[in-house]
């Protein structure tokens, strides 16, 4: 084997090992709603949240069930959801780029909407 075709590996293996570093970097945090709380639907819902992005995070989006509800500037707050239809309901925050594609890092909860 030559030492040429012994470098894409290596330089494959250091790109996985930043980006493994990088996400590691990163935290989010959700305080409300709880994972597993119960919600009223008729309520609007409180999401509060704290965030620490890694290099090349900017902002987050919040989702519910994968598709976007919001866009937060803010790194920590809280937001207001919509009444939630009934049932099982995921919600998510993703940290993203300026360019709004997600980083791969984000935290996720899951609620029962009464």
């Amino acid at each position: 084997m030559s030492s040429g075709s012994l470098v894409l590996p290596a330089l494959l293996a250091g790109l996985l090992h930043a980006a493994g570093a990088l996400a590691a970097d990163a935290s989010i945090r959700i305080d409300e709603p709880a994972d597993g709380a119960k919600l009223d639907s008729m309520k609007e819902a409180k999401l509060v949240y704290e965030v620490v992005p890694a290099s090349g995070g900017d902002h987050v989006h919040v989702y519910v069930d994968d598709k976007e509800v919001g866009i937060l500037r803010k790194l920590s707050g809280q937001y207001t959801l919509e009444t939630l239809q009934p049932g099982r309901r995921q919600i998510c925050i993703k940290i993203v780029n300026k360019a709004h594609a997600p980083t791969g890092q984000q935290k996720c909860v899951t609620v029962t909407v009464e």
